[in-house]
């Protein structure tokens, strides 16, 4: 008994102190994910084999995200550096309105209780963002990795399974399907929500005279790649900046944030869940904040996938195999 429970500790030791290396793992697989999604399409088109067309695929997202920095990289650093420079005064015009209303000095009281705790999360937060973009080591190991791995995922999936006794592969096997199945969906229902996202917010922004709609827009489309934080995140510099044109702007810029936050949520979003795993809101809430504590930045990034992952392998594993539940697993057809 007493070595059961030493070795549980050293297990649990041992995981602590590899979480970082572990969340570059996950990094991997779902960047593994990507590129096998896009080749398995190369090969349906072209018919070519997977060597190839995984070739064709990583050269593809790469010639992607360089037309479109090589593009519109200029415009976007000249619309967040107009953001950066109004954002100052978008304060000072939410701070008259506020005076003009008798809560300037309320206003301002609250602000100075909250602004050490805001200070010391930017600051962490900065400090997490520095790590994960100016590491170049780790994201190479990141980049071939995912690489490797999509070249043929068989052989890492069946080197798991192997692992395990017999009366275990079958559910493994069946857990990680679940879990590659989950991943695309997540990854297609992503795309599209950003893609939705961004196009909608810089079009409304951009309609009610708000400066830097386009960056505004992108800030939108990307941060609602996390799940709940995120899109709050994204109006809070738009709303600035509306100040800056007049406070009903600044109104309907919240009203379209809302809007845009609605339709993807009642319409867009029950349209995606028929093709990916549909994670209950609050288990994505917390899972972001858990994730964010305890791997930092790269945690809050892959906090969706990650969810969805340890979401279908909880009901394969434990609900339906060990505890012989008859559920249909979230995502299967």
């Amino acid at each position: 008994m007493t070595m059961v429970v030493v070795a549980i500790l050293g297990l649990a030791w041992l995981l602590v102190e590899l979480a970082g290396f572990l969340m570059m793992v996950f990094a991997a697989l779902v960047l593994a994910a990507v590129f096998s999604s896009i080749a398995s399409g190369v090969c349906r088109i072209t018919g070519m084999n997977r060597g190839p067309a995984l070739a064709i695929s990583v050269l593809l997202l790469l010639g992607v995200f360089a037309g479109v920095f090589t593009l519109f990289g200029s415009q976007l650093a000249s619309q967040f550096d107009t953001i950066r420079q109004s954002i100052p005064s978008a304060i000072d015009n939410v701070e008259a309105q506020l005076d003009q209303l008798g809560l300037g000095d309320s206003a301002r009281e609250l602000f100075r209780q909250g602004s050490g705790d805001i200070s010391t999360m930017a600051s962490r937060l900065g400090g997490f963002a520095m790590t994960a973009t100016s590491s170049l080591a780790n994201f190479l190991l990141i980049f071939f990795g995912a690489i490797f791995i999509a070249s043929d995922p068989q052989v890492y999936r069946r080197g798991v399974v192997l692992l395990m006794p017999r009366r275990a592969e079958g559910p493994l096997d069946e857990a990680l399907e679940d879990a590659a199945r989950g991943l695309r969906g997540w990854m297609l229902g992503q795309a599209v929500s950003s893609v939705f996202v961004a196009l909608f917010s810089g079009a409304g922004l951009a309609l009610l005279g708000v400066p830097a709609a386009g960056g505004l827009g992108l800030i939108a489309g990307l941060l609602d790649v996390i799940p709940m934080v995120g899109p709050i995140i994204a109006a809070v510099p738009a709303v600035l900046l509306a100040f800056t044109v007049s406070p009903t702007v600044a109104l309907w810029t919240l009203v379209l944030y809302i809007i845009v936050q609605q339709l993807q949520s009642y319409l867009l979003q029950p349209m995606i869940q028929k093709h990916a795993v549909d994670v209950p809101p609050a288990v994505l809430l917390f899972a972001v904040v858990a994730a964010g504590l305890l791997f930092g930045f790269i945690g809050v990034l892959l906090a969706a996938p990650l969810t969805v992952v340890l979401f279908v392998m909880v009901q394969r594993l434990y609900v339906k195999t060990l505890l012989e539940k008859d559920i249909k697993v979230a995502g299967e057809k």
